[in-house]
């Protein structure tokens, strides 16, 4: 009887917050919202030292934060989520550590696809990218099933990197690139009277058809499936990248609260109160979305 009632209580104040966010929300949308956030989930592991947690903890109190996340970014309109959540270079770690991580992020994955998940109700579809043959056989089937099981969504999208690092990213997409004109070039090759290169190397607009330009190496991209973000939010105050999305992050912008990763939602709801008092001087700073997105972060303490 209490565990029903306190259940029913935690459903009342989830619903309240939930208004409440979406009135605050409604009023932020009046003015552009950016298409794509991506975040840099850091500061995991200071977050167990602070709060003496066990090993593993901190991981699932992050989780927690990226499904608050998706739910706040959803609410606010937001179409593109993306999350960095295992870098290549993180193999490095102890074996240990890597393998718990494994075993973690195999759960959180079959979390995401069942029916009742918010991913599911709200219709997000999930992309997992980078070099998932890197991953152990458990997780990458997971990540394949989910992919799969949300194919059909269509509200939202989350792209989760893992197993990735940007250059790793670029050298791929060049390579594929380089196949791909190989490609073509044996095909024009096979067509060709001649039946060699000569034909290619004397005659200088088809050899210029055949070089790689920016549009092939981009179109190879894993990232390719979503548009550029409009702003990279990294945890913890650190203002690396950390090779994530370097070839993707030449205009957008980049902050930097000094909240832990498992923190930001206490972080965020300071600034939607600042967002909300300082609304309307923020939406008249330019008509440039991207200028009135880098005003709304700024700390107003």
């Amino acid at each position: 009887m209490e565990g029903a009632i306190s259940k029913q209580g935690g459903r009342l104040f989830e619903n309240i917050s939930s208004f409440v966010r979406q009135c605050i929300f409604s009023v932020l949308s009046v003015g552009p919202v950016p298409s794509h956030i991506a975040f840099i989930m850091d500061g995991n592991r200071r977050y167990s030292k602070k709060e003496n947690l066990l090993d593993g903890d901190e991981h699932r109190a992050g989780f927690s934060a990226l499904i608050n996340m998706l739910r706040y970014c959803y609410e606010l309109g937001v179409k593109y989520i993306t999350v960095y959540a295992f870098s290549i270079d993180n193999f490095k770690r102890c074996p240990g550590e890597v393998e718990s991580l494994m075993k973690l992020m195999q759960e959180k994955i079959d979390e995401l696809i069942k029916e009742e998940s918010i991913v599911n109700r709200l219709g997000i579809r999930i992309y997992f990218q980078g070099n998932l043959k890197l991953l152990s056989d458990p997780v990458r089937s997971a990540a394949e099933r989910a992919m799969v099981k949300t194919a059909s969504n269509s509200k939202a999208v989350l792209s989760v990197c893992v197993a990735y690092t940007s250059t790793h990213e670029i050298v791929h997409a060049v390579q594929e690139s380089c196949e791909e004109k190989w490609d073509e070039i044996r095909k024009q090759d096979a067509n060709n009277s001649v039946g060699n290169l000569i034909g290619l190397e004397e005659n200088g607009k088809d050899k210029d058809e055949h070089l790689i330009g920016v549009t092939d190496v981009d179109r190879h991209m894993y990232m390719a499936v979503v548009p550029d973000p409009d702003i990279i939010i990294r945890t913890s105050g650190e203002s690396r990248l950390s090779n994530f999305l370097l070839w993707q992050s030449a205009h957008c912008l980049l902050y930097s609260p000094t909240a832990l990763w498992p923190e930001i939602e206490l972080q965020i709801a300071k600034y939607q109160i600042a967002a909300c008092r300082f609304h309307w001087s923020w939406s008249v700073v330019s008509d440039d979305p991207l200028d009135r997105l880098q005003y709304f972060v700024v700390d107003k303490e």
